[in-house]
């Protein structure tokens, strides 16, 4: 662990002193209708502290289309924030592969918002400054979160704080299972049968309402994996529902495009917004 630690400072020129804890199960008591008790079964969150924090969170979800997750999502950007002062909590969630299917993904997400949230004052954060971050199919579970939580909702569970993010970012994710779909997303979360009401309840485009988080969008013109069909698509549902949001689009560029290093303009865009909405100074 402290060799990787190093080895993150030293590929990451702005990467600074930070406090790095160890994983949090987030179901202490077991993981709700677990096919087994390997670590593919026990979803955690990783708390990443800012040398000076700021206050604010972000809950992290890397993508991995359901069926991995891919760690160049995860402790590169986790550092990122950090230098923005933010405290970053990554998620590790049940996984197709693993034989989990919706909406368990959803349930480990909405729960890493209560667990954040409830333990604000522990975490010295502010309760209303957490925001939610997701890539690809990460991008697609923040959309789920934010568009359907009851549907990751525990029935009996009893909760005086909101799974509901405060602002969301979603880069080049995955939005629909109907137009263009991302076959293993699709395939990993749904299965290969999947009656014609899953697949709209889970196209995200069709899920938006009034009332979501300010949302920022980016995609890139080029990308293979993901057409860029799927961030116009929740573009056009934000804007018809009121929902304020910013969306980007930039020509070049294939998948993934924006990887910590390359120092893409995605970057400088999205801290702009953030400062705009008291998340960085």
């Amino acid at each position: 662990m402290k060799a990787r630690l190093i080895l993150a400072a030293l590929c990451l020129p702005w990467a600074s002193l930070y406090a790095f804890e160890k994983p949090i199960v987030i179901w202490p008591n077991g993981t709700p209708a677990a096919l087994g008790t390997n670590a593919k079964d026990i979803p955690t969150l990783t708390p990443y502290l800012p040398a000076k924090a700021s206050g604010a969170a972000m809950l992290m979800i890397p993508g991995g289309s359901y069926s991995g997750i891919y760690e160049g999502q995860a402790e590169p950007f986790a550092l990122w924030l950090n230098e923005q002062g933010l405290t970053v909590f990554v998620l590790r969630y049940r996984l197709g592969s693993a034989g989990y299917r919706y909406p368990a993904q959803l349930q480990d997400a909405v729960e890493a918002m209560f667990q954040i949230r409830g333990n604000a004052e522990k975490w010295k954060i502010d309760p209303k400054r957490i925001g939610v971050m997701g890539f690809s199919a990460g991008g697609h579970l923040v959309s789920t979160l934010i568009n359907r939580p009851e549907d990751g909702m525990i029935l009996g569970s009893d909760r005086s704080v909101s799974p509901r993010p405060d602002l969301v970012i979603l880069c080049y994710p995955v939005i629909s299972m109907i137009t263009k779909p991302h076959a293993i997303s699709r395939n990993m979360l749904i299965g290969d049968k999947p009656c014609d009401a899953l697949v709209r309840q889970t196209s995200s485009e069709l899920q938006v309402k009034l009332g979501l988080p300010p949302v920022f969008l980016w995609h890139t013109m080029e990308d293979k994996m993901v057409p860029v069909e799927h961030a116009q698509l929740y573009a056009a549902a934000l804007y018809k529902h009121g929902v304020p949001h910013e969306l980007h689009l930039y020509q070049n560029g294939d998948h993934g495009t924006g990887l910590i290093g390359t120092q893409h303009p995605w970057f400088a865009d999205l801290l702009f917004w953030l400062k705009a909405r008291g998340f960085v100074q």
